[in-house]
């Protein structure tokens, strides 16, 4: 990270290192890997009514909890690993949260198996391209939009839980399906140059 130290950035991340690492390295960056795309996902469940920067702090804790986000292991998981969780210092003792990853590790499955992969089924929402809303550049973002609320309503159909369409709103940012970087920010300019982009009006109206 050394080398973009003076590069502009989005000012969330400026509160400390593990949130301007995650911004330079993971934030936004188009993601096409099934079992990132679930430790995001999860990671937004536990965050459920806390702030991300707790969520960065606490991710070897969740990585030693869930088998390292394995899904087919998590799947798999009974009451003797919840009790485990739940007595892991440093977790977040929310037994509806843990029971929620277990039970979204079972829906993630599900998924995979009729779409071949998760990541195939998330970005046919947006036919492979990364969406930027063109009223968002100057960092003027809503909590949730028209392409979230489709998403939400698609997954809650599998049966997820915790995934209403704020969080999932903040995971198509995290994954990159939506390029929700400032203007000014390094990596904005960075995805444009490397990944397909469609551009969109700022529309919470809009159909996709």
């Amino acid at each position: 990270m050394e080398e973009n130290l003076d590069k502009p950035r989005c000012s969330w991340c400026l509160c400390n290192e593990k949130m301007t690492c995650y911004h330079d390295e993971e934030w936004g960056v188009p993601l096409h890997d099934d079992h990132k795309q679930f430790e995001f996902l999860m990671m937004e469940v536990m965050q459920c009514g806390l702030n991300w920067n707790m969520m960065l702090q606490k991710r070897e804790v969740f990585h030693l909890c869930f088998d390292g986000f394995d899904y087919d292991k998590i799947a798999a998981y009974g009451e003797e690993d919840i009790a485990r969780i739940l007595g892991t210092p440093g977790m977040i003792r929310s037994r509806r949260k843990v029971e929620a990853v277990i039970h979204n590790a079972r829906c993630f499955q599900k998924l995979r198996a009729e779409y071949g992969a998760f990541s195939d089924y998330l970005w046919g929402f947006v036919k492979g391209k990364t969406v930027l809303y063109m009223g968002h550049r100057k960092g003027r973002l809503p909590a949730q939009n028209a392409l979230s609320q489709k998403i939400s309503q698609s997954l809650r159909r599998y049966g997820f839980q915790y995934l209403g369409p704020v969080t999932v709103y903040s995971h198509l940012q995290a994954c990159g399906i939506i390029n929700d970087h400032v203007e000014s920010c390094f990596r904005y300019q960075d995805i444009l140059a490397h990944y397909p982009v469609v551009k969109k009006r700022d529309s919470s109206g809009e159909s996709l």
